[in-house]
């Protein structure tokens, strides 16, 4: 049987993982889900790997949850207890994704549907292919639009009252809108999507490990701070370290030569 999830290694410092059912649109199984979150447990401990690209396979990048097994098929929850293990399930690779210390840029054609859409909203960067259209699922079929962190990442990302719109309804937001309110950061030609997102990822990975590891952290933290204050206390943190590794010396002392830094991670 062919894997549900490929890793692959397009460039020195980059992973590139790849959702791979393009059949179902890359529906998620239970199954697909298990190797994806494996693979994502390796790769948080992989200090050859500098950036993530998350992608899917074929003409779509995620189509949520496979409703033929997960809720009619074999992998069908029978009782309140499974659907809790289902929802912790998925939810928990959100969680996953937000805990790596590698920046994530996900590339998103087609379809980014309910769990497929939590996916994309767990990277820190997106970058769309024309064809992408974004969709809450759940809303449509009985469930709540908040699943896989939808709830809280949209309206970080594009405010409360864009994001109540979009989740109450249900409708498919499309590449053009997503880029004019800020869910996605670029849109690109269909075929020059993964090269797009992979000079994203060889940007980021030219930046110093210490840099790009904790620029991620401090972001995602502060987006949470009660005030201020609490933020430039994390910022004056992360700074002075920064301050004293030899990283720092080494981008201060090439830029005063004026050329390309050579990052070592220390």
């Amino acid at each position: 049987m062919n894997p549900s999830v490929l890793l692959e290694r397009p460039a020195s410092g980059i992973a590139l993982l790849k959702l791979n059912r393009p059949e179902a649109r890359n529906a998620l199984t239970l199954a697909a889900v298990r190797e994806l979150r494996a693979q994502l447990q390796a790769l948080e401990q992989d200090r050859d790997c500098r950036v993530l690209l998350l992608a899917g396979q074929g003409r779509g990048f995620c189509a949520g949850l496979d409703l033929k097994t997960s809720v009619f098929g074999a992998e069908a929850a029978r009782n309140a207890t499974e659907a809790m293990a289902l929802q912790e399930l998925f939810a928990g690779t959100v969680a996953q994704l937000r805990r790596l210390p590698q920046p994530i840029v996900a590339a998103v054609q087609g379809a980014a549907v309910g769990a497929g859409f939590g996916l994309a909203l767990a990277a820190d960067v997106r970058i769309a292919a024309a064809s992408a259209n974004f969709l809450v699922g759940a809303v449509k079929i009985g469930l709540s639009a908040g699943e896989c962190g939808i709830s809280y990442h949209l309206p970080r990302l594009i405010g409360a009252g864009r994001a109540f719109e979009i989740m109450l309804s249900g409708r498919a937001v499309a590449a053009e809108e997503a880029l004019s309110i800020g869910l996605v950061s670029r849109c690109v030609a269909e075929d020059a999507l993964l090269d797009s997102a992979l000079q994203t990822a060889l940007a980021i990975a030219a930046n110093s490990p210490y840099s790009v590891k904790h620029t991620k952290q401090l972001m995602w933290r502060n987006l949470d701070a009660p005030s201020l204050e609490a933020a430039l206390e994390l910022e004056n943190h992360v700074q002075t370290v920064a301050m004293l590794s030899g990283d720092f010396k080494e981008g201060a002392q090439a830029f005063a030569e004026k050329r390309p830094p050579q990052f070592k991670g220390i």
